[in-house]
């Protein structure tokens, strides 16, 4: 089968630099993106990673293309098509992998919860030779940081155990999408993330599971996750319909429902 990828448009603004690129997904993020975009590059982090921005159409004008530039932003992808996270990531993965050839890539949420300034220790593990490397807020020098009570809960009852279950292996947390895979993994027939079943949240829950499944190196390490002490909590997963539809993707994800049958993948 050929490479379900959602039709997006490019604008690249610098050539590649380095051998990781860091995939940031938004939408609508507003201000969030813009002082996450800003750290990145008071912290010098763009100077170790290409930084791809893969926008799921934003219409707030936080992606002002002259603001992406200066911030050393050197790819803007826009989706054209169906599809929410999972799409979203497909077309950054895709880009990266196909197009720019990059050996691994980190990925970090784009509203400005993360500590950022940890995408180099993600770099430091793919560099040792790990597939997949997950960070988490409850390691030893991690830090969850007003974490939502109902979400601290589900994450330590429902989903880590899940998705541990899943995996065979012990995970401390799995709903950060703070983390990075091989070029090795990723492109690996028996994974093959890019197919059109990972529409939403799909992908991040099976790309947890599969690594271990294969044997593929997985270590956590401890990163930091901040939310805000007041107004609303920044996050796309609505209180009800998206907590069911992750309920109904961990049990999938358990029973192997995501795995390719006979997948053979043409560039």
């Amino acid at each position: 089968m050929d490479y379900e990828v959602p039709q997006f448009s490019t604008l690249e603004f610098f050539p590649k630099k380095n051998s990781y690129c860091l995939c940031i997904p938004v939408i609508n993020e507003g201000d969030k993106i813009r002082q996450e975009l800003n750290k990145l590059r008071s912290l010098g982090v763009m100077d170790s990673v290409d930084v791809i921005i893969c926008d799921g159409g934003s219409q707030d004008g936080s992606l002002d293309v002259e603001f992406l530039k200066g911030c050393g932003v050197s790819v803007l992808l826009t989706k054209e098509d169906a599809g929410k996270l999972g799409a979203q990531l497909r077309m950054g993965y895709y880009f990266s992998l196909l197009q720019r050839n990059y050996e691994g890539i980190v990925t970090v949420d784009g509203n400005n919860k993360d500590s950022v300034a940890d995408v180099l220790n993600f770099i430091q593990f793919l560099d040792q030779g790990y597939d997949f490397v997950q960070g988490s807020r409850f390691l030893p020098g991690g830090a969850a940081i007003n974490t939502p009570r109902l979400r601290h809960w589900a994450v330590k009852l429902l989903h880590i155990p899940l998705i541990s279950l899943a995996a065979g292996f012990k995970y401390t947390d799995t709903t950060n999408g703070f983390r990075a895979y091989s070029r090795t993994f990723l492109l690996d027939e028996r994974v093959a993330p890019f197919r059109n079943v990972f529409s939403g949240y799909e992908l991040l829950a099976y790309l947890s599971a599969r690594a271990p499944q294969l044997g593929f190196a997985t270590i956590e390490i401890p990163v930091t996750r901040a939310y805000p002490k007041e107004g609303k909590i920044p996050t796309k997963i609505s209180k009800f319909k998206g907590s069911a539809d992750l309920l109904t993707i961990l049990f999938k994800n358990l029973f192997g429902f995501y795995r390719p049958q006979k997948v053979t993948l043409k560039k």
